[in-house]
Formats: structure tokens, C-alpha cells, sequence
């Protein structure tokens, strides 16, 4: 095995936390002390002869983990109160609970985010591409726009 394979490989156990006693060995070189090894494929000359950087081992998708176990806590929770006859009910309890739990309130918005309904936002001000009363009612009766 190659020097260069070693590194990558010790790299790969550092990152994934291997405690194996050949993780912790230094990579062993095969060529004579003072004599340079020969650049590899994986190795260029526009690398100046140094190996590939190995990639950072990503983070394991635990948010989607957490949702899968929720989800499959619900669907078990589902089953229950199904064998109970409260399964109707409980669906529709955790669809009020989903809707509520989805809205955001109006001290998480962002600063300068507007509300969907102009009533909640400053002034009245409706968000760009609101079709007003005012501008429906001059499409419906052909009336040209004011100030043209």
C-alpha cells in the first residue's frame, strides 16, 4: 500500500472516530529514508506532487432521523387509539396541533418581513402583487388605470 493511501485511510479512521491499533500506527513508508516517492494518479503535477485533499466526513442527517422517529411514533400512536375506536379523533386532534405547530407568530418574523394579510402589517401596507378591491374593480369595468 502506498504512502499517500495510508494517510487517506488514517485521515478516513481519524474522522470516523476508529480506535483500531492500525489507525493509530504511523503510515510506514516502503521507499528508502531520503528518496521522494513518485507522484500517484490520484496525485498531479499541478498539485505540486501533494496528495488530494480527503473530504471532511459529513454530519449524519439526524433532523431527518428525528423526523422518521416521529413520524413512526404517531403512526404506532395512531394504530393504538385506532384499536381503541378514538382513532378518528385522534387525527384530527394532531391535525390541529400540526396546523398550530406550523404557524409562525407575528414576534418570529424577520425584521422588514411583511404578513401575507395586510391587517398585520404596519400601516396596512400590503405585500407586492396584492390584487386590490380598488384594482379588480377598474379590470372588471374596463376603466383605464388611474393617472394614465
Amino acid at each position: 500500500m502506498s504512502a499517500a493511501v495510508e494517510q487517506r485511510l488514517a485521515h478516513f479512521r481519524a474522522g470516523h472516530g476508529t480506535s483500531s491499533a492500525a489507525a493509530r500506527l504511523p503510515p510506514r513508508s516502503e521507499e528508502p529514508p531520503g528518496k521522494a516517492a513518485a507522484p500517484e494518479a490520484s496525485e498531479g503535477p499541478d498539485r505540486g506532487g501533494q496528495p488530494r485533499p480527503v473530504p471532511a466526513a459529513t454530519e449524519p442527517a439526524r433532523p431527518l432521523l428525528v423526523l422518521a422517529l416521529k413520524v413512526l411514533l404517531w403512526a404506532v400512536l395512531l394504530a393504538l387509539f385506532a384499536e381503541l375506536e378514538l382513532g378518528l379523533p385522534f387525527f384530527v386532534v394532531s391535525l390541529l396541533y400540526w396546523m398550530y405547530a406550523g404557524t409562525r407568530g407575528p414576534g418570529e418574523r424577520r425584521p422588514g418581513e411583511l404578513s401575507a394579510y395586510s391587517v398585520f402589517n404596519p400601516g396596512c401596507t400590503p405585500i407586492a402583487g396584492t390584487l386590490t378591491a380598488e384594482q379588480l374593480e377598474r379590470e372588471l369595468h374596463y376603466r383605464p388605470a388611474a393617472g394614465r
